[in-house]
């Protein structure tokens, strides 16, 4: 008799965890995936041209997650896989005693029977909470890489949010990929720096497609770099796994899943921010990171800010735009364009809740937290427009934007702005580049003056 199974996520993981662990395998039979975090994807299916139409013809339905003990009832269901991430060991637990209560098993998958193994070298970048410094810590090993002749291809941790047929496999080589495959604000977030920069970037559904296709990318190939999502372990197996932590947010490098898992299985942990995290929060999470990874070799970082127009700020009511998911289930209070108004002499810092519209007012009332600046939420065209409108009441001087991509490009905003940018920048040694060093010669592929690799 088949297994029912119903898989707990939020379009990422839940996804992976099918592919690479149920699809195909008669004994089980996944009846729904439970959506969260994200807005507007449950009432969608993932479709039969990705689960297999032998076995699932009509597709799995994605549910919510709220009526998760009435589904596990309704549909015989003994095992349940909780399969996202950046949650409080709290919120496992308590949906574990749901599901418990409900008669079903409540199962973890681990990176055994979830990795994929790539025919290229692999270095896979991870954190501990979500806004710790993944993407600009994945842009500096890129950076290193490219100046010493190697073809880098990034592979970025799913967000498929739209047409999952359609989304199978993704190729980003220029901003007007981001606009043929019709990004959210969110992937454009991810995939923009990337681009810009000169490197290539995948993403979609079917990661092992994915990385077929990226091992054989047209441009070229020599080494696979995983760009995680959120606190998310790699989807591939790593040669070299580089984690991120937050000082900011002391302890949660050791009571967030599955960014404890991140911690623990990183060689190299980079502690970001210390520019701007008191010592006390520095040396509590040097101390967690030391007694649950000993042998990781410890880099210290900053992200210093970059600030294209400080003048329009002093002086000046500033509407603070930050990266959405940062500040939503990443649970952080600022992000670098409150940093850079308060630098700049913002007269005073206005708060778009009393303002906010449609969509965008849905997410303060589901993370009452966020407080006074405005999170870049946009999962689908209505809230994209929601965004451009709650920006437009709220009665500020100036919009300084402190999202990774050019929001002028994706909305239209009735006032002068500011972009904030901010690179990862070592300090002292260990640094990455001599990491890189020793992976580089271990995988033999120092390149000498002629381009190619050395043996």
């Amino acid at each position: 008799m088949r297994r029912n199974v119903i898989i707990i996520g939020a379009a990422g993981r839940d996804f992976h965890n099918f592919n690479t662990f149920f699809r195909g395998k008669a004994e089980y039979n996944v009846v729904a995936f439970t959506a969260a975090q994200i807005p507007d994807i449950d009432g969608r299916k993932y479709p039969a041209e990705l689960a297999g139409n032998d076995l699932y013809p009509d597709g799995i339905p994605i549910l919510a997650e709220e009526n998760l003990p009435q589904l596990i009832k309704d549909l015989n269901v003994q095992d349940c896989v909780f399969s996202y991430s950046d949650v409080p060991y709290s919120r496992v637990m308590s949906l574990s005693s749901i599901v418990n209560a409900a008669g079903a098993n409540f199962i973890l998958l681990g990176p055994r029977e979830t990795m994929l193994k790539s025919s290229k070298p692999v270095i896979a970048v991870g954190a501990t909470r979500t806004g710790c410094g993944k993407s600009q810590t994945s842009r500096r090993i890129i950076e290193i890489l490219m100046k010493k002749g190697l073809k880098v291809v990034a592979v970025r941790h799913p967000m498929p949010y739209g047409d999952l047929v359609a989304q199978k496999v993704q190729r980003f080589a220029t901003v007007e990929d981001l606009h043929k495959h019709k990004c959210t604000i969110e992937e454009m977030e991810e995939y923009e720096p990337h681009v810009v920069r000169g490197n290539v970037i995948y993403a979609g559904v079917d990661y092992e497609a994915i990385l077929r296709a990226a091992e054989n990318d047209p441009a070229g190939c020599d080494v696979i770099l995983w760009d995680g999502g959120n606190n998310d372990f790699p989807f591939y197996k790593p040669d070299l796994m580089v984690g991120v932590a937050d000082p900011h947010r002391p302890g949660h490098e050791v009571s967030y899943y599955p960014g404890e898992v991140v911690a623990r299985m990183s060689d190299v942990i980079v502690i970001n921010k210390i520019d701007t995290a008191s010592n006390e929060n520095i040396l509590t999470v040097r101390q967690n990171l030391a007694r649950i990874n000993p042998k990781a070799i410890i880099v210290d970082g900053a992200s210093p800010l970059t600030v294209d127009k400080p003048e329009l700020i002093r002086g000046k009511r500033a509407l603070v735009v930050e990266d959405g998911p940062t500040l939503t289930h990443g649970e952080m209070k600022i992000g670098a364009g409150v940093v850079a108004a308060m630098k700049f002499g913002a007269r005073e810092l206005i708060d778009p809740r009393p303002f906010a519209v449609g969509k965008i007012a849905d997410t303060f009332r589901i993370y009452p937290g966020i407080g006074t600046l405005l999170p870049a939420m946009g999962y689908g065209d209505q809230q994209i427009k929601d965004l451009e409108a709650t920006i437009e009441k709220t009665p500020a001087d100036v919009v300084v934007i402190g999202t990774p991509i050019d929001l002028n490009r994706v909305i239209k905003i009735n006032k002068p702005t500011v972009k904030v940018g901010y690179d990862l920048q070592e300090i002292g040694r260990p640094n990455l580049e001599e990491v890189l060093n020793e992976f580089l010669e271990k995988h033999n592929l120092v390149k000498n003056q002629g381009g190619k690799a050395c043996c």
